[in-house]
């Protein structure tokens, strides 16, 4: 079965223009069932060919290998950097239009790229990060970052005992344009943030949870079902921040118990019902915290 097959049906409702133009082509070497290619699909067919990504080493830019735009290699803690002097050379000689995006995994975003990403964000350079979280450091064997969630197996952390950074609060703390959560199971909703994001000046940050069928141990078929029970679940809230301060939040039009996304996934086998009952209340509790912040609700169509 193809992973987009399902996400891919759901793009007749998406209300604007959607470009027939593929920049993310067959051939690339992430692996079946990645949900980070699957992002980077949606990614560009938004953000089109006037477009340099800036890529750290990380398990998507296998899939970008094969991506018909200009890209760059940068340094694992340095994409961010990179990507705005590639943005300020552009403006230097007249060109406006090109767009740049850094696009790292979670250990590039939230662990050794944190530091490139807070000081393009303090100075408010005019790009676009994208993080494709697969909550572990895959592509060097599934290690643990301050990404993963709680309660999570990986090869360095049998069962992770902290939870999971908050990168929208951090970009929040940077009062930045622009910040988004999409899911690959809602393309409609990826899309049209990914297009507020390139018509909006300034530094902005999307993030993506990008399910991985080798380190989260479920088929490669059912990311995009996983996906979806992440939002569902509210495991994985998405939603919209403006300058740190206003939220939009888009929840799903049906919610299930966290039980359902987590016994999915071979990663949390080994948690017990008090675990999850854990879980559960942080989540729900979360969820709590996230709506007395926002300013409005919509509700997703499917």
């Amino acid at each position: 079965m193809n992973i987009a097959s399902e996400a891919v049906q759901h793009l007749a409702q998406f209300d604007s223009d959607v470009s027939e133009s593929e920049y993310i082509v067959g051939g690339h070497g992430a692996c079946a069932g990645c949900c980070g290619s699957l992002s980077l699909k949606f990614l560009l067919k938004v953000m089109g060919s006037k477009t340099i990504m800036v890529i750290p080493p990380q398990c998507s830019g296998r899939a970008s290998s094969s991506a018909l735009i200009s890209r760059a290699q940068a340094l694992f803690p340095a994409a961010a950097a990179y990507a705005a002097g590639i943005k300020h050379g552009l403006e230097a000689i007249g060109d406006q239009e090109t767009q740049v995006v850094s696009y790292a995994g979670d250990g590039g975003t939230y662990d050794i790229g944190l530091q490139a990403i807070s000081g393009a964000a303090e100075r408010n350079d005019n790009i676009i990060h994208f993080c494709g979280d697969n909550e572990a450091y895959m592509n060097t064997g599934i290690q643990r970052s301050s990404s993963t969630p709680l309660g999570a197996w990986t090869n360095s952390s049998p069962s992770k005992h902290e939870p999971k950074k908050d990168m929208m609060a951090i970009m929040a703390a940077h009062h930045i344009p622009y910040a988004a959560t999409v899911s690959v199971a809602y393309p409609d909703d990826f899309m049209r943030k990914v297009q507020r994001a390139k018509e909006t000046p300034g530094f902005r940050f999307m993030r993506v949870l990008a399910s991985c069928p080798t380190g989260w141990r479920v088929e490669p078929d059912l990311g995009v079902n996983i996906a979806r029970l992440a939002v569902q679940s509210k495991f994985d809230p998405i939603y919209e921040q403006f300058d740190g301060e206003r939220i939009v939040v888009q929840q799903p039009a049906t919610f299930v118990p966290v039980r359902q996304y987590i016994k999915a996934q071979g990663r949390f086998a080994h948690l017990s019902d008090e675990d999850i009952e854990t879980i559960q209340a942080k989540v729900d509790a979360d969820w709590q915290k996230l709506l007395a912040r926002a300013e409005s609700v919509e509700t997703l169509r499917y």
